[in-house]
């Protein structure tokens, strides 16, 4: 069956895969079956022990579906998927919600803490040069 040029067939939305297995396997798993699948620092975070401010947040992620946190170095479990975390930049609480694609990386990693910069114009006592640059 030859395809037409202008038709489009509609994506696929396929199930996510961590290391080859669903989301509801990894759920399934207790956190030392996980730990072997995560890359090493997380890995190594999780052979350590949990602090008890972090199995504080687990438990109250298991409670609600939205929290708000100071804690940046937790690490996404598939367990989280789907819930709504606050996270502190430092500022303010960024909102981020919680996907697949997250597991194994660090609730840090969303809530970037520093802005991008933005210079403008030249300041007070800047060299007679910098005057003369163009703005856009």
């Amino acid at each position: 069956m030859a395809k037409k040029a202008g038709s489009k067939l509609p994506k696929r939305k396929e199930e996510f895969l961590y290391r080859g297995r669903k989301v509801s396997d990894l759920a399934k798993m207790s956190i030392e079956e996980l730990a072997v699948l995560l890359p090493a620092r997380q890995r190594r975070s999780i052979k350590r022990g949990l602090a008890k401010e972090n199995k504080k947040l687990l438990g109250g992620l298991k409670n609600k579906d939205s929290v708000r946190t100071h804690i940046r170095n937790m690490v996404i479990l598939p367990d989280m998927v789907g819930k709504s975390l606050e996270i502190y930049n430092g500022k303010s609480f960024e909102k981020v919600e919680i996907m697949p694609e997250m597991i194994g990386h660090f609730f840090g990693e969303f809530a970037l803490t520093r802005g991008r910069v933005q210079h403008g114009a030249a300041g007070v006592g800047a060299t007679r040069s910098s005057k003369y640059v163009p703005l856009k």
